[in-house]
């Protein structure tokens, strides 16, 4: 059965590799809707089965993997970025501080529906103003929640938990997912 990820994310793309060696991008392009006074394990869970439903509506007989991951820090979401400035600011934030990390992800198949999130604890080091303002210049936090990767070097003191979920695609669960819908 053709499998289809549901996300234009190029990191995503190359660890669902390491699960499916065949498979189809066909990015969701609706609006994100959700309720963002809903804590935020529901938040990434509903933004997950809205992607995800999206694609699955044209490709009926096809598993659909849509996934939305964002970044949680006192009591409030961090998504992407709008401008450099806030890219800065959000970075501020963060810095020598830890936050959660949740990604949902919804798995569907013509006779099953699964979703599921994952979360990260993940603790910064101490970001001087200096090394923000090179790390926001050289564009890596512009199209990433919270304005950072994980992958990119000293932003990112420790974590516990997945370290794809952060990349934004937990891997061992996505996979256990798939294995489920396969069933």
């Amino acid at each position: 059965m053709k499998i289809i990820l549901a996300s234009a994310s190029p990191r995503r793309k190359e660890l669902l590799k390491e699960i499916v060696k065949d498979f189809e991008i066909i990015p969701a392009v609706g609006e994100e809707k959700a309720d963002m006074t809903l804590p935020p394990e529901q938040i990434v869970c509903t933004l997950a089965e809205h992607k995800c439903g999206e694609v699955f509506e044209k490709y009926p007989d096809c598993i659909v993997i849509g996934y939305d991951t964002i970044v949680y820090f006192n009591g409030k979401v961090l998504g992407k970025p709008k401008t450099k400035a806030e890219a800065v600011l959000t970075l501020r934030e963060l810095s020598g501080n830890t936050h959660s990390v949740y990604t949902g992800v919804c798995v569907r198949s013509a006779d099953k529906l699964l979703t599921e999130y994952e979360r990260t604890e993940v603790t910064f080091n101490g970001l001087s103003d200096e090394f923000i303002k090179n790390y926001v210049d050289g564009g890596s936090p512009m199209d990433k929640a919270g304005c950072y990767g994980i992958q990119d070097g000293g932003v990112v003191e420790s974590y516990d938990g997945s370290y794809t979920n952060v990349v934004g695609l937990p891997v061992e669960l996505v996979r256990k997912m798939i294995e489920e819908v396969l069933r």
